[in-house]
Order: structure tokens, then C-alpha cells, then sequence
């Protein structure tokens, strides 16, 4: 028996990107972002178009409660090689549009009985609505719901949500669902011909998607093993 087995698994992490070298600013652009979407411990990839030191960012990150993992290459390239740092290749350049539509619902969350109501912080679901086809180079990003498109996806294009997609046309870019670990997101498509398809890190790109689900209306969802299934949608 092999003693080292290798499986796919997608790494789900924030892409910092700062213009500025002033930690005092970033410190206090970025608290109110992250404590407002992502919890304590993501991962994130830092790109820079400044010069800056290096280990004082990865600790005042630290700081902030997230947990830096990379640079992509470019200017902090060669600090991070100096201290044995990963550096990534930058990510093909994607257009983030807006949502045709975004619907917002606050939630208060149930407290117990000896805390004040209203110091609950409120939760906030939203869920985008895109009513045009997603071109290639094109992306749609919801850090704090749900993702529906009445059209379809080219491929190049791509849709990132913390919830739910939904896609009622042909998926044909990627489609990732459940970012920043959510394991009980999922994905609906009209017809899945997806480069990749993926739901809290878990994936699968477009060779290893069943055969039976091609170019079909599909429902997918994470088993208990943590396992893509990918279920044919009988109408």
C-alpha cells in the first residue's frame, strides 16, 4: 500500500491587495472588512504594488486574525524566498462586476435570556441577482449569501459566493460555492459544462465531472465524507 496518497482539495483564501505601505492605514481599512464577512483564521494570499517589509505585514495580519499563506509573485517575491515564504503565480486578471440586483435581509440571532437584545449583532444575507450572461474575463463575487443567474456563464468567467448558486442557463466557467467553508452550500445549473466546480474547497475540474451529468441540469452537494455528488435533475 502507498504510504502517500494525493487528493484534490481547493484552498479557500482572501486576496489582499494593498497600494499603500502605511500598516496604520491598513489596519483600519481592513478591521471593519474582515470582521464583517470572513472569520477568524482564513487564509489569505497577499499582493502588493509597494514596497513594504514583508514579516511586519504577515504579523500585523496575524494581528487581524487572518492567516497569511502566500504572495503572488512581484514586488514582495524576493523578501518572501528570502524567509522561505510560498510565492504564487499572480491570478489570470478577472473583471468583478456588479450584480444586476442585490436583496439584503437582516437576522438578528436568538440570545439567551440574561443578554440585551439589542446588543445582538445583526447578520446580513444577501443574495445577488444577475440577469445577463457572465462573459469571459467577467466574475460576480458574494462574500455573504447567494449567487442566482437567470442567464448562463462563458467559460474564462467566473462565480464565487459564501452561499448557494444558482445558474438557470449553461455553466461553462467556474462555479465555486461555499467560500470560506461553508459545507452546506450548493450548487444548481441548468446545464453543467463547468471548467470547475467547487463547494468549500472541495472540487472538481471539467475531466473528472461525471460523464452522466454533462451538459445536464444538475444539482451538486458535499456527502458526509465531504465528497462532490453530482445529481441529475429529472423535470
Amino acid at each position: 500500500m502507498a504510504d502517500i496518497r494525493i487528493k484534490g482539495r481547493m484552498v479557500n483564501a482572501l486576496r489582499i491587495s494593498l497600494d499603500t505601505n502605511d500598516h496604520h492605514a491598513i489596519r483600519q481599512q481592513l478591521t471593519p472588512k474582515l470582521q464583517a464577512a470572513f472569520p477568524p483564521g482564513t487564509l489569505a494570499v497577499i499582493e502588493s504594488s509597494v514596497d513594504q517589509e514583508l514579516i511586519a505585514l504577515i504579523q500585523l495580519l496575524i494581528d487581524l486574525e487572518v492567516q497569511p499563506m502566500a504572495v503572488t509573485e512581484g514586488i514582495l517575491g524576493d523578501q518572501a524566498r528570502a524567509i522561505q515564504f510560498p510565492v504564487l503565480p499572480p491570478d489570470r486578471q478577472m473583471q468583478e462586476i456588479k450584480a444586476s440586483k442585490e436583496q439584503v435581509v437582516e437576522v438578528k440571532p436568538e440570545v439567551a435570556d440574561d443578554q440585551q437584545a439589542d446588543s445582538a449583532p445583526v447578520i446580513a444575507h444577501v443574495t445577488s441577482y444577475h440577469d445577463e450572461i457572465l462573459r469571459t474575463g467577467q466574475c460576480i463575487v458574494q462574500h455573504q449569501g447567494d449567487i442566482i443567474i437567470t442567464a448562463g456563464i462563458n467559460s474564462g468567467s467566473e462565480v464565487i459566493a459564501s452561499g448557494n448558486i444558482h445558474i438557470y442557463g449553461s455553466a461553462r466557467g467556474r462555479v465555486i460555492a461555499g467560500a470560506g467553508g461553508n459545507h452546506a452550500a450548493r450548487i444548481f445549473c441548468h446545464a453543467l459544462e463547468a471548467e470547475l466546480v467547487s463547494i468549500a474547497g472541495t472540487y472538481c475540474v471539467a475531466d473528472d465531472i461525471p460523464a452522466h451529468v454533462l451538459k445536464k441540469s444538475v444539482h451538486i452537494y458535499l456527502n458526509d465524507q465531504q465528497e462532490l455528488v453530482f445529481e441529475a435533475l429529472q423535470f
